[in-house]
């Protein structure tokens, strides 16, 4: 227990300098139509290059940051280099004008008085348009924030900033909020969408979800897809978005780039044996 404690010291301290050093960087996990491939969007992840210890896993500093109050300065900055990033890219490739990127937004985040004064300042220093932004926020931080979380997505929502709950059906799953908040997008956990064609009942409980989502004029992304299988099935059920292995694991700013002049499939069944809802072979992009 004494090494664990001084371990985590550590680690906190680790993470106070590397945030003065800027150390943090950004990659982006694209996410892309299910039916015709186009990139929809990105979501920004944070990433730690330490100078002495190098890839630092997000599973092990995030929890440190969380419980340490960092969350917020990081997320900040996460925040900042993804809308900067995006703004370039938006100005060197147009098409990009109407896509979004993403960013998680932290229940410490969320909890900040100011949160929407702070994310206004952001978007009017980066010269990104609301809209392109879209926070991603789980179902706890709005239910731990339950009293207030209404006026502040309201808020958040008049700015045209788009708000999805992220890793949906892990947490409350409370269908009741979906009506009294301004929510645009659901994205579901990558839990269900791995349980597709092994458990009858994963597959109820998504299809329920999918047309829940459908009926309030959400839209729904999945997470976590890895294989044709989990692909197929959610092309079926009528999931309009996914993100995953099975298309792009995240990738640096270069890389990405690069994913806006080529296709992003890159198996030879989806140009050959995917089809659309009317039997024609889709046009991928």
């Amino acid at each position: 227990m004494h090494d664990q404690a001084l371990e985590k010291v550590q680690l906190e301290s680790n993470l106070r300098q590397a945030i003065d050093r800027q150390e943090f960087i950004v990659h982006y996990q694209p996410i892309v139509s299910l039916a015709t491939g186009e990139i929809r969007g990105m979501e920004a992840l944070v990433r730690w290059q330490h100078p002495e210890q190098g890839f630092i896993p997000p599973s092990q500093f995030i929890p440190a940051a969380e419980s340490s109050g960092l969350i917020v300065p990081l997320g900040a900055i996460v925040m900042r280099q993804a809308c900067e990033q995006f703004r370039q890219w938006q100005q060197q490739y147009p098409s990009l004008e109407q896509l979004k990127v993403s960013v998680n937004l932290s229940v410490r985040q969320f909890a900040q008085p100011d949160l929407v004064e702070r994310i206004q300042q952001m978007l009017a220093d980066t010269d990104l348009q609301p809209e392109n932004l879209q926070l991603e926020i789980t179902e706890s931080a709005i239910m731990e924030s339950s009293k207030s979380a209404a006026s502040i997505l309201e808020r958040l929502r008049s700015q045209n900033i788009q708000l999805a709950i992220d890793d949906f059906g892990t947490g409350y799953s409370s269908l009741s909020y979906l009506t009294q908040f301004p929510v645009d997008t659901l994205k579901i956990d990558r839990a269900f969408v791995n349980q597709l064609g092994q458990d009858p009942k994963h597959v109820g409980i998504f299809q329920a979800i999918v047309t829940l989502a459908n009926t309030l004029g959400m839209d729904i992304v999945a997470e976590g897809i890895e294989t044709d299988l989990q692909l197929q099935q959610l092309r079926t059920f009528g999931c309009q978005l996914g993100q995953g292995y099975l298309f792009s694991k995240p990738v640096d700013s270069t890389t990405m780039a690069k994913l806006f002049t080529q296709p992003v499939w890159s198996h030879h069944w989806l140009t050959d044996n995917i089809k659309n809802d009317k039997g024609r072979v889709a046009t991928l992009h």
